[in-house]
């Protein structure tokens, strides 16, 4: 079976949509500085089905495990890579906004950076 003509498209306009895969293997791909074909392998499959898999909401919320398995039997890639590439996206967006003050987290790393200073200074 050939994939249909817009597959392609349609998997590049998703990389603009937070909510799917498409954003995050993108996104995963700047980070880690990865070829499409690289992560193809590293999850396993060809391309065309990382393609397809681009097509898939992202797993989150209570049901991740559930959806993740849903995506991985349906496309017969290994779950552990895809749930590392997924969880490696959201840990690495979560300290960039929380390095920006975005939220409780950014304010203790502050809070722990200015007491290191202080301390730092207090030792010299």
């Amino acid at each position: 079976m050939s994939n249909p003509d817009w597959l392609e498209h349609a998997a590049q306009r998703g990389q603009s949509e937070p909510w799917t895969l498409a954003h995050t293997f993108a996104r995963y791909r700047r980070l880690e500085e990865r070829t499409e074909a690289e992560l193809a392998r590293e999850l396993g499959c060809t391309r065309e089905v990382l393609l397809w898999l681009s097509l898939c909401r992202r797993p989150e919320g209570p049901d991740f495990n559930a959806q993740l398995t849903a995506i991985t039997q349906r496309h017969a890639v290994d779950p552990q890579a895809l749930a590392h590439v997924i969880r490696h996206v959201e840990i690495v967006d979560a300290l960039s906004q929380s390095s920006r003050g975005a939220g409780p987290l950014g304010r203790s790393i502050q809070i722990a950076a200015r007491d290191r200073i202080r301390d730092e200074e207090k030792s010299s």
